[in-house]
């Protein structure tokens, strides 16, 4: 019996060194207020606020770092005194009538359940009965394909991308859908294009960070956005394809319409945002989606 409990501790140790989890902690606001106050001071100031809506709901897996995000984004973004911001969990906010109060939505994080990847019908399959859910879903959905599409913007992070992971309108919404992910490690980040406005808060310069290595498939593939930061693939542990070029994309931007959407899969863990690059970096991305940061949005393809 002592051998057994031996070596399963031996084992739990060696698993927890391999996969290099960060450990979750309560988010203060003194965590909160010391992030924020790194925040560069390179960023545009607009004559007006814009109106942006932070979306934290989430109906499958529960990223520890849900309420975090919500927090930076929110303090930088009013640190930045550009923005005005409405938190929300209620999916309703993507009602006609609702959506277009703002500039911009933010996707949190908003994992669905595995079966069907898709966090609308997985709210309202509560509520009615499969069918009716799944038309609701499907309206919900063509109310922010419209929003976009008609010249607003939406900045996507982490495990937001698998919120309607199985439609293809949104994979082409958002340029790609979430594939899979190896064990938390060690990554080094690289910058696609070092003189974009939208880096410039990592002076040239990539990064590192223990992250989930996300990979991507569906409209990904199109390559229909302007890549900004990328992960060799050679040197992530785990992966099960291969990449493009080695170049494995973490961020990017593109045009969906008249409209804009800024994705980021970093980051897993908010011990990432203690980078005051990645502030800046998600400053940017969000007055990119709102239409006040120009700069090179042309796709891999053209």
């Amino acid at each position: 019996m002592k051998s057994t409990v031996y070596f399963l501790v031996i084992f739990l140790l060696i698993f927890k060194t391999y996969s290099q989890d960060l450990e979750p902690f309560e988010l203060t606001s003194e965590w909160t207020n010391t992030i924020v106050s790194q925040l560069p001071n390179d960023y545009p100031k607009l004559v007006e606020k814009r109106k942006v809506l932070i979306f934290s709901l989430f109906t499958g897996f529960d990223h520890w770092t849900v309420p975090h995000t919500r927090a930076i984004l929110k303090g930088i973004a009013e640190k930045s005194g550009n923005f005005e911001i409405v938190t929300s969990d209620d999916v309703d906010m993507f009602k006609k009538e609702n959506i277009y109060k703002f500039d911009a939505i933010v996707l949190n994080n908003n994992c669905s359940e595995r079966d069907n990847r898709n966090l609308f019908y997985d709210v309202f399959k509560e509520q009615i009965n499969s069918d009716a859910a799944w038309k609701k879903a499907e309206q919900y959905e063509n109310n922010i394909l419209k929003f976009i599409e008609e010249g607003r913007g939406m900045v996507v992070l982490h495990g937001g991308i698998t919120m309607l992971n199985k439609s293809k309108k949104f994979s082409e919404l958002v340029g790609g859908s979430f594939d899979y992910h190896p064990k938390q490690q060690m990554i080094q980040v690289k910058l696609a294009d070092k003189n974009h406005p939208i880096l410039q808060g990592f002076d040239g310069k990539g990064f590192e960070h223990i992250d989930e290595p996300y990979f991507f498939n569906n409209a990904y593939f199109d390559y229909d956005f302007k890549p900004l930061l990328y992960m060799e693939a050679d040197k992530i542990e785990g992966k099960n394809k291969e990449a493009f070029k080695n170049r494995n994309y973490l961020a990017w931007i593109k045009k969906y319409g008249e409209g804009r959407i800024f994705y980021s899969a970093p980051s897993h863990n908010p011990q990432s945002y203690e980078n005051p690059g990645i502030l800046s970096f998600l400053l940017n991305g969000l007055l990119y989606a709102t239409g006040d940061l120009e700069c090179d949005d042309s796709p891999i393809k053209s």
